[in-house]
């Protein structure tokens, strides 16, 4: 299918209250001016450098996800880019946004990005380490918590619905609590092969890359 019958489907299968963020990264200005001409607002690229030079030359209402892992020392280049960043993972890289941000007294709107199936390959922060992320979060000015995400294992269908389960019931409990400067209204969970499952389980937020623009080309990208 074409990029145009990609999107309209899937938009037309998305419930009201869910918001898709399509994943540019690696995608030409060509085709993500495609996808923003159908009515796209919200794009995510996984490297600072990336979003960086699309956001230079794509038009100035896009709303820039940063979904990658994010190296403190680049932190500084996304100061008033970025609509939310994806991976908050570390009280080290929390204390370098709000540095960053505050300097310019902006604000940064961020998820706590959680890795739910412990994966070593994988980044995200553990959950006996999260009540420490939290409780720095409370203490910060420019950095306001808005939900959390997370990228879960592979495997079968059955899988996917245990660690979608497992992240939404962290994301209940918190939602529970009282925080400062944390309120959980996002939880993104879900990609081009598993959003399905992440719905039904309750996310509301779901980045899907290929199931927008297609596969990728790999033989464009040497």
């Amino acid at each position: 299918m074409s990029i145009e019958e990609n999107f309209i489907k899937l938009k037309n299968e998305l419930p009201e209250k869910v918001t898709l963020i399509s994943v540019s990264k690696t995608r030409s200005i060509a085709e993500i001016q495609n996808v923003y001409d159908l009515g796209e607002r919200n794009f995510g690229e996984n490297k600072v450098q990336e979003l960086m030079e699309k956001q230079e030359v794509l038009p100035k209402d896009i709303r820039w996800h940063l979904i990658g892992h994010l190296q403190r020392n680049k932190v500084k280049y996304l100061v008033g880019r970025v609509y939310l960043i994806h991976s908050l993972d570390s009280v080290r890289l929390l204390q370098e946004i709000e540095k960053q941000f505050s300097s310019k007294e902006l604000i940064a709107n961020v998820l706590i990005q959680i890795n739910i199936g412990r994966e070593e390959s994988k980044t995200g922060i553990m959950m006996e380490d999260l009540d420490e992320l939290i409780n720095a979060c409370e203490q910060c000015k420019n950095v306001k918590v808005k939900g959390i995400m997370a990228t879960i294992p592979k495997g079968d269908t059955e899988s996917c619905n245990y660690y979608f389960t497992k992240t939404k019931e962290v994301f209940d409990t918190l939602k529970t609590k009282s925080y400062k400067n944390i309120t959980m209204e996002i939880l993104s969970m879900g990609m081009s092969g598993d959003y399905k499952e992440a719905l039904k389980v309750g996310s509301n937020m779901i980045r899907i890359g290929e199931g927008v623009f297609g596969k990728r080309d790999y033989n464009k990208l040497k």
